[in-house]
């Protein structure tokens, strides 16, 4: 199956080529979850504090579903 991924805030670091908030497709096997996504894409969990499915919050255990769009925001501090 094929989902889009989209990171956010400093984690497209882990993904060279790619700019901020810029569509990565990535194909996975049926039955993989968010952790699977991370590990796929070398992204560390302690990185990763909000995931998003299209446009809903998840967490690392939720399985992902063929078309689905994942947004990954890290910690953020402002103020």
């Amino acid at each position: 199956m094929q989902i889009e991924v989209r990171v956010f805030s400093g984690l497209e670091k882990f993904l060279p080529g790619k700019r901020f908030g810029e569509p990565v497709l990535v194909d996975l096997p049926e039955g993989a979850t968010i952790k699977d996504v991370l590990h796929k894409l070398a992204i560390p969990e302690d990185q990763v504090f909000t995931m998003l499915v299209n446009g809903k919050h998840q967490k690392l255990n939720y399985t992902a579903r063929e078309g689905e769009r994942i947004s990954f925001f890290p910690p953020v501090g402002g103020g």
